[in-house]
């Protein structure tokens, strides 16, 4: 980004090397921590903890913004204003407080954005008091989320019978449904209805209908289909968003302020739906195909044939199965940018695989992308379409409560 300053010529020496020494406020320290918060978080385990890191990055780093400019209400911090200071040194050090916290053992690559982010600002007052606010902020969002119920005990109870082994392997962060969610009143706020009756048609065709796509040895999958499967994974789904986002705040050149606000929108949203989902999965623990294919003589419906060999084509997800995650968050994403930048439709958009970036999907729209990202789920075999329906129905609700309820313009 290039900045070009014009003086008049009856502007004074002094008052132009004034002009010439103010650093600008670029969007870009928010896009820069957002791509460093996305590589620290890639070894998790688990996508509930890296949209919880996430959020409490953009959370902070908005707040800390708003704190200076005051252009968007604050979510957590509730500080004195500080319109002196400098928003981009409050911003780049809230979020290296966030990170230093969580990730201690990746100091040193968060020590070396931060560097840069602070280099780009002038020495100063502005950027002292910029670092000192930083702080205060990123403590505010560590202790609000300190009791947010994500490090309590896990306590899944697996269904059994005495004596009966089951898998031992717990399934993933099931403390992730008994959360505090941002902003929401609670967890089961938006959750769905129950899924279909195990004696219904819609519970045998749904059935069948992943049981003949989803397979590891599916003729009736195509060569397309499977290539996507491939693609998405378990792992591709989260950066696409991210991504898509830093492309959109890029290509529309978005203040300071803006950016925050799109960043933290889109990542509370998400992180919400780990909590939200979640809450429902928990709540209703309903079977993945795998399961209920390998038992289809135990359901009572005359219409599921048992196949007790039959395996998923993607990786079964270590959590249950209604509603589904891809899709509650494809919607969520779609959801929360169409808020800012109107109708997603005709914004096409490449995604890349993070684990190979010479694997690349190339879509019209990212709602065409967002309309893959649900359809793999049942082509890979581990959910049925009624769980994708659900989180189309629930997922736009909560994303519109969110901004609703936040973030909102003060001036």
């Amino acid at each position: 980004m290039t900045w070009i300053l014009k003086a008049p010529a009856t502007l004074l020496p002094g008052m132009i090397a004034a002009a010439l020494l103010a650093t600008p406020t670029r969007a870009d320290v928010v896009t820069d921590w957002n791509v460093l918060t996305n590589t620290l978080v890639a070894n998790d385990v688990g996508n509930n903890p890296k949209l919880r890191t996430l959020a409490m990055v953009h959370v902070a780093m908005s707040d800390a913004i708003n704190t200076v400019q005051n252009r968007y209400s604050r979510v957590v911090a509730m500080l004195p204003a500080a319109p002196n200071a400098s928003a981009e040194a409050a911003a780049a050090t809230a979020a290296r407080q966030i990170l230093t916290q969580i990730y201690p053992e990746q100091k040193a690559k968060t020590e070396e954005t931060y560097a840069a982010s602070l280099k780009a600002i002038a020495d100063g007052t502005a950027k002292t008091e910029g670092i000192k606010l930083g702080m205060e902020v990123a403590a505010a969002v560590q202790r609000d989320r300190a009791n947010d119920g994500t490090n309590v005990p896990d306590t899944y109870r697996p269904h059994t019978a005495p004596g009966a082994y089951v898998p031992t392997t717990p399934p993933l962060w099931e403390q992730y449904a008994r959360a505090k969610p941002w902003v929401l009143k609670s967890a089961d706020q938006f959750r769905p209805g129950p899924p279909p009756a195990l004696s219904s048609a819609e519970w045998a065709r749904e059935y069948n209908e992943v049981k003949s796509l989803g397979g590891t040895k599916s003729t009736a999958r195509t060569a397309e289909q499977s290539e996507a499967v491939k693609f998405w994974g378990n792992v591709n789904f989260g950066p696409a968003w991210q991504a898509a986002a830093r492309e959109l705040a890029t290509k529309n050149e978005m203040s300071l302020a803006d950016c925050a606000r799109l960043f933290a929108l889109l990542n509370m949203s998400l992180a919400n739906a780990y909590v939200l989902n979640w809450e429902s999965k928990y709540y209703y623990n309903f079977w993945r195909p795998v399961t209920a294919i390998r038992n289809g003589d135990q359901d009572g419906n005359d219409a599921t044939e048992r196949d007790a060999a039959w395996t998923s084509f993607n990786l079964t997800p270590m959590h249950p199965e209604y509603p589904s995650q891809a899709t509650y968050n494809a919607v969520t994403a779609v959801a929360v940018l169409e808020s800012v930048f109107g109708p997603l439709k005709a914004i096409p958009f490449t995604a890349t695989d993070v684990r190979d970036a010479k694997r690349t999907r190339q879509f019209a729209s990212l709602t065409e992308m967002a309309e893959e990202q649900k359809n793999v789920r049942v082509w890979g075999g581990v959910h049925y379409w009624f769980a994708i329906r659900a989180s189309e129905g629930v997922a736009p609700k909560a994303a519109a409560y969110l901004i609703e309820n936040t973030l909102k313009p003060v001036r």
